[in-house]
């Protein structure tokens, strides 16, 4: 049995899902009885990576437009989403929510991880956009929350004024474009199995369990959820 259960999570920092999945695998693995063994592993996806915004952008008439449907249809989807993160613990604000690119936010989540503080600022980075308001690909605002984890300004700001850990995105994407993820959340544990979605805290904990029980890992993953769930992909989110 390997020391450490690693979990590696493909999100976008646009994706209401990915924050509520967030706080369900954290949940997840306080519940389990080996959590001081759990190592977790941010990994870069977009769901729209040639998204240009504008000031005149919503949510609203952006998700009608992104998937040629109402703001009615994207009213109700949205309002979903805020009840389910209320009932996970978390605070939407998508009425003051500001669209925005997310490139810039995962080259720094780059150099969070490069100094063991990705988790961090993974959080600032979800409650920044979908609690509080703010523009996630302002360079200012990005520079102060890199800065909120402890990371150097002049470290910060030489990465976000520069094409720093481009490479790496791109990386994280083609890997994830390799598995065979087609939305965020997505999980998967010790390279062996791989769970889509914000599933509820019990599957999260049922998988850990199984995944320590087993105690081998091989490379081939194995989809363990058979109902799709709650996810964002450039399809939309349901």
């Amino acid at each position: 049995m390997e020391n450490t259960l690693k979990i590696q999570i493909w999100s976008d920092v646009m994706c209401p899902y990915c924050y509520i999945g967030k706080r369900r695998i954290e949940n997840a693995i306080e519940q389990f009885g080996h959590k001081d063994a759990i190592e977790v592993e941010w990994k870069s996806f977009q769901l729209d990576a040639n998204f240009v915004a504008s000031k005149d952008d919503n949510i609203y008439d952006h998700l009608a437009e992104k998937y040629r449907k109402d703001k009615d249809w994207a009213k109700e989807m949205v309002d979903s989403m805020t009840q389910n993160a209320k009932n996970t613990g978390l605070e939407f604000n998508f009425d003051k929510a500001i669209q925005a690119n997310s490139h810039n936010a995962h080259r720094l989540l780059h150099l969070a991880k490069k100094h063991n503080v990705g988790d961090e600022l993974k959080e600032l980075l979800f409650k920044a956009y979908m609690t509080d308001g703010k523009d996630v690909n302002d360079l200012p605002t990005l520079s102060a929350l890199g800065q909120e984890v402890g990371l150097e300004k002049s470290v910060v700001d030489e990465v976000l004024h520069s094409n720093a850990f481009e490479q790496e995105v791109q990386n994280d994407i083609a890997m994830a474009q390799q598995i065979g993820v087609q939305g965020v959340p997505f999980f998967v544990f010790d390279n062996k199995y791989a769970v889509s979605g914000a599933q509820h805290v019990e599957t999260f904990v049922q998988t850990l369990e199984k995944v320590w029980e087993e105690g081998t890992f091989g490379p081939k993953l194995t989809l363990l959820n058979t109902e799709e769930g709650d996810s964002c992909g450039i399809e939309g989110c349901n």
